[in-house]
């Protein structure tokens, strides 16, 4: 009789990095904090975990992040002066951005030793969960979020996913790239994985982006505290030992990603997100047109 499937509750998002490919703007604020149109990019995240019925969530922080977690909290002067001018539809907005208490949880990565480190910097948090794992840097644009699409993928095949795009051949040494054992279209059997390999030696020219279901043996990896690429502990190696013991799937998901740890890709998104909205997209196409 088959193991039943855990539900997928918890969600961990690191956040401890420092943005310096946005200095001098992030000196002062998280690089998450940025705004795509009138959102910050963790906002996108936490609202994409919800959507796929995620109710907890670890930030896993660093010096000078607390603003993150303060955008989630009560702005109880804020709602109060938007109440007394009337101004009900911007308060609604602010209210919906407000987190359950107790859903959120901090902790600290006081050392940048990698993304493998920081998830197992969220071990007690994950306890013996499966996991979702989202990087807010990674802006996803899809008719149905990205995570509920893993989330969706999770349910019928258990195990490992996460979610997997083609690159150009000569771009695999930039991302964790997965050897096939099986590629039926939308989901892909993994039997391998390697971070950020030379082009000549990368198994295909599939790779992982910012979105995972994990399940929660992957800490007694990372614990171990190896070295992997860059001299970091990197958590496509501890991923790749959970193969062979658990089902471990790629999902081709269905959308756009836009790199917003890069600046083209940041202002892309702005542009990208803008066009979906009835009360900017004309202003946007016109202003374009004068840029031709």
């Amino acid at each position: 009789m088959s193991k039943p499937i855990k539900p997928l509750r918890k969600a961990v998002m690191p956040v401890a990095g420092l943005g310096t490919r946005f200095l001098p703007a992030t000196k002062a604020l998280a690089k998450e904090m940025l705004p795509v149109v009138d959102k910050p990019l963790i906002q996108y995240a936490v609202e994409e975990a919800r959507a796929a019925g995620i109710e907890e969530f670890c930030f896993v922080t660093g010096r000078g992040k607390t603003a993150i977690v303060e955008h989630f909290d009560v702005a109880f002067e804020l709602e109060r002066t938007l109440e007394e001018r009337g101004k009900l539809d911007v308060l609604a907005e602010l209210r919906a951005s407000t987190q359950v208490p107790g859903s959120i949880m901090t902790v600290r990565q006081q050392v940048p030793m990698g993304l493998g480190h920081a998830i197992w910097c969220a071990r007690t948090f994950i306890g013996n969960d499966p996991f979702a794992i989202l990087l807010p840097d990674d802006l996803m644009q899809c008719e149905t979020p990205c995570m509920k699409q893993l989330a969706d993928a999770y349910e019928e095949t258990g195990g490992n996913v996460v979610a997997i795009e083609e690159v150009p051949r000569d771009r695999v040494n930039k991302y964790g790239v997965l050897d096939v054992a099986e590629d039926r279209g939308r989901l892909v059997s993994v039997k391998g994985l390697v971070e950020k390999p030379p082009v000549e030696k990368a198994p295909s020219n599939l790779t992982i982006i910012g979105r995972y279901v994990l399940m929660p043996e992957v800490i007694g990896y990372l614990s171990r505290m190896e070295k992997g690429a860059g001299g970091e502990v990197q958590l496509t190696d501890g991923m790749a030992r959970l193969i062979g013991d658990q089902p471990f799937h790629g999902l081709r998901y269905e959308g756009r990603r836009f790199d917003c740890g890069d600046k083209a890709g940041f202002l892309e998104a702005q542009i990208a997100f803008a066009l979906t909205r009835p009360d900017l997209a004309p202003a946007v196409r016109d202003f374009l047109g004068r840029y031709r």
